[in-house]
C-alpha cells in the first residue's frame, strides 16, 4: 500500500496495475483455496479495495466495486471461487456427478455428488466448498467444465458480470 501511495504520482495507471500484481495479487492468491474462507480473509479484502481506491485516486468510503470492473481485477472472493473451481475441473476425476449413482436424468445432471457432512471443518475445506460452489453455477458455465481454458474464461467472465 505505501508502494502504491508514493509511486502514483510518478507513474502510469498500466504500471501502478503491473506493480499490483506482481506484489499485492501474487500474496493473495498464494494458497487462497486453503484459507480464502478464514477470517483473516476479511482483512485481506479491505486491504484489496484500498490499494484499488489509490490506484484510481479515490476516497476511501467509495465504493470499489466499479473501480474493480473498470480495471478487470477480480476481488478476494472471487479469486477464491475463481481457484477453487478451477481446482474442481482439474480434478475431476475425484469426484463423483449425480449420473454415475442415478440413471435418471434430471435438472441436476451436470452437478457433483455433495457427500454429508456435519463437521464445520469439512464443511470449510476445498474438496466440500468447491463441489458446493460448482453445484451453485448457471448451467452455461458449467456446460464448458470439458475444457479447462475455455471454463476459466467463461467462469472470470461470469465473475466481473456477478
Amino acid at each position: 500500500m505505501f508502494c502504491q501511495r508514493s509511486i502514483k504520482p510518478y507513474v502510469s495507471q498500466q504500471m501502478l496495475e503491473i506493480i499490483y500484481y506482481s506484489y499485492f495479487h501474487s500474496l493473495i492468491s498464494y494458497g487462497i483455496m486453503f484459507c480464502g474462507h478464514s477470517t483473516s480473509s476479511i482483512r485481506d479484502f479491505r486491504l484489496q479495495k484500498r490499494i484499488i481506491r489509490i490506484m484510481m485516486g479515490c476516497r476511501s468510503r467509495e465504493s470499489c466495486r466499479k473501480l474493480f470492473i473498470k480495471l478487470k481485477i477480480l476481488p478476494l472472493p472471487s479469486v477464491y471461487i475463481l481457484s477453487l473451481l478451477l481446482f474442481v475441473i482439474k480434478n475431476k476425476e475425484l469426484f463423483t456427478t449425480h449420473n454415475a449413482i442415478q440413471s435418471i436424468c434430471t435438472r441436476q445432471h451436470l452437478n457433483f455428488h455433495q457427500p454429508s457432512a456435519n463437521l464445520t471443518k469439512y464443511q470449510t475445506g476445498v474438496y466440500y466448498m468447491g463441489l458446493k460452489i460448482f453445484n451453485i453455477l448457471p448451467a452455461y458455465v458449467k456446460q464448458e467444465s470439458d475444457n479447462p481454458k475455455k471454463f476459466e474464461s467463461f467462469l472470470e467472465k461470469f465473475l466481473y458480470e456477478n
